[in-house]
């Protein structure tokens, strides 16, 4: 009895002791694949973090920091198991999970639960804070990292690159992420190849992978993966001689820790991984690092090395640490309770009816995303944001793996991007990240070259470029080959081997004629053929690392032709699905029409003006002589006298003023500003004659009812083109011309009789073509102008980087003046050259519309002046003979006073002024505004009693 109670006793005070024990400690999971390095590495440093916490009695106030291991093992499954375990004890912080594809799920559990993860190695870019609020990245992202292999691929002026990866989340997002920074400078992954998830892909998928990357245009290689899967791409990479010289690798930071963890595996890997680039999360040199360098041989006992990662799995350690200490130090208690959503979810096995909320969650995630401290990775702070809660100014190191070794060749910094100084040397500066500012060391690439790799290749492993070149029935200046051989010669494609002359690499090459040998094949049929796609099948015979024969099936983009060369045009179309170089000759459609030579006769001087024009310009010189001798007739004596006379003097004087020569004198204002105005006009009709004049009787002048492609569009003509140019479509669809007025025609033979036969009207063909055509066929000429502009240039692929070193090539013969020997030796004909020149020139006569506002202002002066004139009269004429009020005698009296007027109109202003000088010897006479005794008068009688008076004395009014 007194033993059972004693037993009992003791068993409760156990229980007690224990009880009180496990209050004192603070539950902390951690959930890794311990065999790999960063797992290795990790949990040492997670054990020495432990220890120093634990030895500091002034951090966690006398308690003690428990951090339990769980080892997922590769395995998602066993990590989700771990994850329910620690909840079911009261962890307060998880770290980990190691890889992205656990962190997806298990932070859903976080969010329920409110435990924070904090993981340094699940840097998965899309592991939002929105949606994932109690999932912490104490590690710069994956979103860093791409934008440092971004920025190292644009500073190299690399413009396609390849991504090979693992087949998960992590891998896959950040590939897209690499993706996107690339393309906001210009650039872009051109191939991505999938290997499977790590550790579970084997030699063959990579060799089948590798296979297909060998046959890309790309030699630019981004490798983003773990470092099995990483080590062993680099081996196969080798025996396909992938690993030689214009080959570009660069890792991302799984290479790093195998050189910094794995020496003695990075040794024995040194042919396979030599030349490549990788990148190491930076962290600063402090006096605690050191001291913790020196301590890590006794923590690992000499089992692997440190790396980053063990800096950040210790420094994660820490945080959780400050962050439960100001937890506590804030009056905050380590509490849980049931979680309502899991009620009636307890018993079985998993028992997750003992899953429980975290109290302080919240708080406690606030503390840790407040935390500012030191640690061994260099000062520990998060951005503040909602949406980006990443560590401030990320950096990496740019490593170089070299013969015995790895050598540093600089720094990349979210703050100064590439540069050859420490970033925290950079942190006091003002963030200049120019161009001119990026630097890096030089660089040892694979095959042990020190110059830069050109990055690209043609595709297929260096085989031939087939180039597509038109079979041309005619015109074979610009291609033609050779009868009975493979060659072809021609002005397009001296112009293409001069251009690649001036490339820095040999450009090998074969020609292939398109086209039936019948006729000109279709332009845009043989650009399609340059980016037409087609599927192979290969084999790899991993025995003696050569591709033999076609067994398994790999999806290339092969085209017809790699590229096309000849006297294609750039339009628009085209330029849709291919890219063409820098445009080696100027082109544009031009109308060709027959013209009818106009040989000088004794009419020629005519030939200036229209019809038209001449019949108004006579009518305006008789309009203005009668102008100008009304204006001038009462008051100019040049104007006056016998009616044949003044006739003779207003043609005189009409037709004198064509030479400036007439010897009258206008003496009336308004006489003299109508001859003004007039004389203006004549001087500029006088020049414009002898211009057109000169013109006509000194140049060979070419007449054609074809003006140019207005002529052709409001006509009804049929209208030639040159089979397969793309004139027929720009005809039909730009000018709206119907396809049944067009005709094909092959070859310059066909033109000419087409042409004077009148099968069409005109020919619309480009320009080079047309001038090489006049050159031999002068009876024709180019009617009008270019009515389009564009170029002839080589076509390539989509972005292929051969059409930007043959456009710089075509610059320079540009620049030389090659390209215009080149096209003088081939294009510049002396038989007709002279005469196609000089029939451009159009025998355009002048017509009216050229000086309608010159007669429109001369034929408005004139009218206004005769206006003003003629008010003047009749007020004078209405002041000085006022109208009878008799109105029995109206209509005999309106008839005299025009008569009268007539009379007034015509005589001579300075004898009536004489009359005035006489002294009136009664006041109640009156006199006019010309001086002239009056006496009243009434009716008509005195009027012609007057008028018969002047006659007997001699007319004096009309003199």
């Amino acid at each position: 009895m007194n033993l059972v109670l004693l037993v009992s006793i003791f068993v409760l005070c156990i229980g007690t002791s224990l009880e009180g024990a496990s209050r004192s400690n603070v539950s902390v999971g951690a959930i890794f694949t311990f065999s790999t390095i960063n797992g290795q590495v990790s949990k040492i440093a997670m054990l020495a973090a432990e220890h120093d916490i634990n030895s500091d009695p002034r951090i966690l106030g006398g308690r003690k920091l428990s951090i339990s291991f769980h080892d997922s093992n590769f395995s998602g499954f066993l990590g989700i198991m771990g994850a329910l375990q620690f909840m079911e004890t009261d962890t307060i912080a998880i770290i980990g999970p190691q890889n992205a594809v656990m962190a997806h799920v298990l932070s859903h559990l976080a969010n329920e639960l409110r435990v924070p993860l904090l993981s340094f190695t699940a840097l998965d870019p899309t592991l939002s804070p929105l949606q994932y609020p109690f999932f912490v990245q104490t590690a710069p992202n994956d979103e860093f990292q791409m934008t440092a292999i971004a920025e190292m691929v644009s500073y190299y002026g690399w413009a396609e690159v390849i991504a090979i990866y693992s087949d998960d989340d992590q891998s896959r997002n950040g590939v897209i992420t690499l993706g996107d920074k690339l393309a906001e400078r210009r650039c872009k992954i051109s191939y991505k190849s999938a290997l499977p998830p790590d550790p579970t892909g084997n030699e063959n998928d990579v060799t089948n992978e590798l296979v297909k990357v060998r046959m890309m245009e790309s030699r630019v290689i981004v490798l983003h993966t773990f470092s099995k899967t990483g080590l062993m791409v680099f081996d196969v990479a080798r025996r396909l001689g992938m690993m030689d010289s214009g080959y570009v690798w660069i890792a991302t930071t799984w290479l790093s820790t195998v050189l910094d963890s794995k020496p003695l595996l990075a040794s024995t890997k040194s042919n396979s991984i030599k030349g490549a680039l990788t990148l190491r999360p930076h962290t600063p040199d402090s006096k605690r690092k050191k001291d913790f360098m020196l301590r890590w041989n006794k923590l690992s006992n000499g089992s692997i090395e440190l790396n980053p990662y063990g800096l950040y799995a210790y420094d994660t350690v820490w945080i959780i640490a400050h962050a439960i200490k100001l937890f506590l130090d804030q009056g905050n208690t380590i509490s849980f309770s049931n979680d309502s959503n899991l009620i009636g979810l307890g018993g079985g096995i998993l028992n997750l009816g003992a899953l429980s909320i975290f109290d302080g969650g919240n708080q406690f995630l606030k503390n840790i995303l407040q935390t500012n401290m030191m640690g061994l990775s260099g000062p520990i702070r998060f951005n503040q944001e909602i949406q980006d809660r990443s560590p401030l100014r990320p950096s990496f190191d740019i490593i170089n793996v070299v013969e015995h070794g790895h050598q540093l060749i600089g720094y990349w910094s979210n703050y100064s991007g590439l540069s050859v100084v420490p970033p925290e040397t950079l942190y006091g500066k003002p963030p200049n990240r120019s161009s001119s500012n990026q630097h890096l060391n030089d660089v040892v690439w694979p095959g042990g070259v020190t110059e830069k790799p050109r990055g690209w290749v043609f595709p297929d492993n260096g085989r031939k470029l087939r180039i597509g070149v038109p079979n041309r029935v005619s015109y074979r200046d610009f291609v033609y080959k050779d009868n009975g051989s493979d060659i072809v010669h021609g002005y397009c494609i001296e112009v293409f081997h001069a251009a690649l002359n001036f490339l820095p690499y040999s450009v090998p090459h074969t020609f292939i004629l398109y086209g039936d040998g019948h006729k000109n094949p279709n332009y845009n049929e043989l650009v399609n053929k340059v980016t037409t796609g087609v599927s192979c099948n290969l084999l790899f015979n991993s025995e003696n690392d050569e591709l033999i024969i076609l067994t398994y099936p790999v999806i290339l983009l092969l085209q017809d032709f790699d590229a096309a060369v000849g006297d294609i045009a750039i339009v628009t179309n085209r330029t849709k699905t291919i890219d063409f170089t820098q445009p080696y000759i100027e082109s544009g459609l031009v109308v060709v029409a027959p013209v009818k030579k106009l040989n000088s006769n004794a009419w020629a001087f005519l030939r200036p003006f229209t019809p038209l024009m001449w019949a108004v310009t006579a009518i305006f010189f008789l309009v203005v002589g009668a102008v100008v001798w009304i204006l001038e007739h009462r008051i100019n004596d040049e104007f006056r006298g016998p009616p044949k006379r003044q006739i003779v003097t207003v043609l005189w004087f009409t037709f004198s003023t064509m030479f400036f020569a007439h010897r009258e004198n206008t003496v009336s204002t308004l006489g003299r500003i109508v001859l003004i105005i007039w004389l203006f006009v004549v001087l500029i009709i006088n020049s414009s004659y002898t211009a057109s004049l000169t013109s006509i009787l000194t140049v060979r002048q070419l007449s054609s009812p074809i003006k140019g492609i207005d002529t052709l569009m409001t006509s009804n003509d049929r209208v030639g083109y040159q089979v397969g140019s793309f004139a027929e479509n720009y005809l039909i669809e730009e000018l709206s011309i119907p396809k049944s007025r067009l005709v094909a025609l092959g070859s310059p033979e066909e033109y000419t009789l087409a042409l004077l036969n009148g099968t069409v009207a005109a020919v619309v063909d480009e320009r080079p073509y047309v001038d090489l055509f006049l050159s031999d066929h002068c009876q024709f000429s180019i009617r009008g102008v270019e009515f389009t502009k564009s170029g002839w240039g080589f076509a390539f692929p989509r972005d292929s980087p051969l059409a930007i070193d043959m456009s710089t090539a075509i610059l320079t013969l540009s620049e030389n003046g090659e390209l215009q020997k080149i096209h003088d030796r081939w294009l510049l004909k002396k038989s007709c050259s002279s005469d196609s020149e000089s029939s451009q020139v159009d025998s355009e006569q002048l017509h009216i519309e050229s000086f309608l506002g010159l007669f429109l202002i001369c034929g408005i002066a004139s009218f206004l002046a005769l206006f003003i004139y003629v008010c003047l009269m009749v007020h004078q004429f209405k002041r000085y003979t006022p109208e009878d009020p008799d109105p029995s005698i109206a209509c005999s009296f309106r008839s005299a006073r025009l008569q009268t007027f007539l009379s007034f109109a015509d005589e001579k202003v300075e004898r009536m002024k004489s009359k005035s000088k006489r002294k009136r010897k009664d006041m109640s006479i009156p006199s006019n505004s010309f001086g002239e005794e009056t006496e009243p008068r009434n009716g008509s009688d005195r009027i012609q009693r007057d008028i018969s008076q002047e006659r007997s004395n001699g007319g004096s009014w009309r003199e």
